[in-house]
């Protein structure tokens, strides 16, 4: 990593020895090959050095609406994919399995598709095999706004009512949050006349399809109704001094704050005997294959994405406020590894992998490590059929183009940083 040894070393004696400690990563340590390895490796160190579960240490939060506490634990490995035996986690799989699920034939094939809100032709490994498998689907359906790199292939497009024109109740960030808080958003705008809500198009699917086939439906809460006892049956609902719900919300339309994060691990577990596996096996395992890897070629560079304040993903290319100015398209590279292939800042260049080919703009940075390219993730738009006016002129090419739906975690989930990568002018 570009740190010597016996700095990492006296790093680690000062974390063990600090009064208050706390290791975190978040994205850049999990999507690449070894992401759930190293997330185990960052609560190791938390639990070792007692700083787990500890004021100034890492601490779980107490969400109003808890998600956690209303489950029962997830499952990993329960079954898996038909094509690359990839495993499921809590009835899930890997977006990495599905192109290659519609793509191969036989028992199981997967033959229509329904996207919400999604671009995965942008946002998942290998773009270009995606693309290839949507284009030969049977039937396709997006929920959107847009047509896009994904929903050009859809065969139908149900636009919802627009962000501002329904509520929002955020029950997963809140998860994630470094301090207990709750808020309740209502429309700012009203719903125009014949428009659904997302949930009012699937409820309309779902009975359709049932009628179709002569079963019966089971009644159906409005989402305010489901998430106004989901409040009131929260920590801080009817049993608790604060009685929190919908109704409470609405009179606070900058949200309200909780409290700080306390020490509840020991009651928020859940392994069957509430204790914490330091050691599971599958990630003994990973540790093996983490030893075993092997090294760059001498002509490779690894891809890392990049991700930037005014670019959501693919979603904020299409507004003119958030694509003016310094262009932010570029692959960042180090100049001594530009200068090792005789490129110039500035010049475009071709970057190569297993999986794909694509042309862009290289730009000369110190902040890179040597061996290590960036290219920010979410851009392409310029494609046959995507009507995003304003994003079709920006420049750029897909980051995962080149990602490889075969270079896996442990849990199944693609590598988006750490590709083996070859550059070479254009």
């Amino acid at each position: 990593c570009g740190v010597p040894a016996e700095q990492i070393r006296q790093l680690a004696r000062d974390f063990a020895a600090a009064d208050r400690a706390v290791c975190y990563g978040r994205m850049g340590v999990s999507t690449q090959a070894f992401g759930t390895l190293c997330q185990w490796l960052v609560q190791l160190i938390n639990l070792v050095t007692g700083n787990l579960d500890r004021v100034g240490g890492a601490l779980c939060t107490e969400p109003a609406v808890d998600l956690v506490e209303t489950t029962r634990g997830g499952h990993f490995d329960a079954w898996r994919s038909r094509v690359s035996q990839l495993p499921e986690y809590g009835g899930e799989l890997p977006v990495a399995a599905l192109a290659e699920e519609m793509l191969e034939p036989g028992e199981g094939q997967v033959r229509a598709l329904i996207t919400v809100a999604g671009n995965p032709v942008l946002s998942t490994p290998n773009g270009r095999k995606l693309e290839q498998a949507l284009d030969g689907l049977e039937f396709m359906l997006s929920v959107d706004f847009y047509i896009n790199e994904t929903t050009r292939y859809a065969d139908l497009i149900l636009p919802p009512t627009a962000p501002l024109e329904h509520d929002h109740y955020d029950a997963t960030f809140n998860l994630l949050a470094v301090r207990n808080v709750t808020r309740f958003n209502l429309p700012v705008l009203p719903k125009p006349e014949g428009a659904l809500h997302d949930w009012e198009i699937f409820i309309g699917l779902a009975e359709a399809y049932a009628g179709r086939v002569g079963v019966e439906l089971k009644p159906t809460m409005p989402p305010q109704q489901m998430m106004d006892l989901a409040l009131r049956h929260g920590p801080y609902g009817d049993k608790s001094e604060r009685k929190l719900s919908l109704a409470v919300l609405e009179d606070y339309p900058h949200g309200l704050d909780l409290g700080p994060l306390k020490p509840n691990l020991a009651r928020r577990l859940k392994t069957p005997n509430k204790r914490i596996q330091a050691a599971p096996a599958l990630m003994l395992g990973d540790l093996q294959r983490f030893a075993a890897q092997p090294q760059a070629g001498a002509d490779e560079l690894l891809l890392i994405g990049r991700r930037h304040v005014r670019s959501n993903n693919s979603w904020m290319h299409n507004y003119q406020r958030l694509v003016k100015g310094k262009p932010r398209h570029q692959l960042l590279m180090h100049p001594t590894d530009m200068a090792a292939r005789a490129l110039q800042d500035g010049q475009r260049v071709r970057v190569h992998s297993r999986v794909g080919v694509v042309e862009v703009e290289a730009l000369a940075s110190e902040e890179m490590m040597p061996g290590v390219v960036s290219l920010p993730h979410g851009w392409g738009h310029a494609r046959p059929g995507v009507q995003l006016d304003i994003a079709r002129q920006q420049p750029g090419a897909s980051s995962n183009d080149l990602t490889d739906e075969r270079q896996l975690d442990v849990s199944g989930n693609a590598a988006l940083n750490g590709v083996p990568v070859q550059v070479s002018a254009a």
